[in-house]
């Protein structure tokens, strides 16, 4: 099962080291956006723990666990326990899509609910719930799905969803959702820079030298490029699943293509 797995998804890593990219003494890797595609995260796993030093390694995810893919429920079940039972060594980032349902889930209002037309569809039907008529949403109509999206994900993941941090440092190599503003320390930034991206952060580089590894960009391949490592190679439509591989020789990336 699981030569067949990778003879099906597996594409060769691609290794590169640009001056200055961390070599953390024990493995870090970064997987992009995952989007409900449980199946290339499934695939994922299988990659990594083929890996030197994979028992050592230290596994983060950028966010946007859901919406747009099938399987936002088992993607975020799969990860949830992945993270309760490794909490030093998985790290499961927040996302914007991750922020939009809980900003839904608290206000069902004309701001919350373009979260539906921007993929929650997708988290709900994997629920096994359906959407309402958007031509015209009704007010009550959508309290209702709100409290029903609520049952289904259930307290315990709730609290989960909603504690996920929004960004992971370890000496000069950090991760977050979308980027950050290159002209303050992260500890500094504003929530919707690492959650939807700043407009400095593709064109001005850092002045602290610290590497930034996100997704929320979707790009044909993954890349490095002046601190930058992005990885998020649009799983939900393309069926590639990408994520860096941080060690001691360098970094290589991994990808999944389903």
């Amino acid at each position: 099962m699981f030569t067949t797995l990778l003879n099906k998804f597996a594409r060769p890593a691609k290794s590169t080291a640009p001056p200055g990219l961390p070599h953390p003494q024990d493995p870090v890797c970064v997987i992009g956006d995952l989007h409900g595609r449980a199946d290339l995260l499934d695939a994922m796993f299988e990659l990594i723990s083929d890996q030197p030093g994979s028992e050592r390694a230290r596994v983060i995810t950028v966010g946007d666990m859901i919406d747009r893919g099938p399987e936002s429920a088992r993607v975020l079940s799969t990860l949830q326990a992945a993270q309760r039972a490794a909490p030093q060594r998985m790290i499961c980032l927040m996302g914007n899509h991750e922020r939009m349902m809980l900003d839904f889930l608290i206000s069902p209002d004309a701001q919350t609910v373009r979260w539906l037309k921007l993929g929650g569809a997708a988290t709900l039907r994997s629920y096994g719930l359906s959407l309402p008529d958007m031509t015209r949403p009704d007010t009550d109509a959508l309290d209702a799905l709100r409290m029903d999206l609520a049952r289904a994900l259930g307290p315990n993941l709730l609290s989960w969803l909603d504690s996920r941090p929004l960004y992971w440092r370890e000496g000069g190599l950090a991760v977050t959702h979308a980027g950050a503003d290159p002209y303050h320390p992260l500890e500094r930034q504003n929530p919707d820079a690492l959650l939807w991206g700043h407009a400095r952060f593709g064109t001005a580089p850092r002045r602290d030298g610290l590497w930034i590894a996100h997704g929320h960009w979707v790009v044909a391949e993954p890349f490095v490029d002046r601190g930058r490592v992005a990885l998020d190679t649009g799983a939900s439509k393309s069926g590639r699943l990408s994520a860096a591989w941080f060690d001691r020789n360098g970094l290589k990336f991994l990808t999944i293509q389903g």
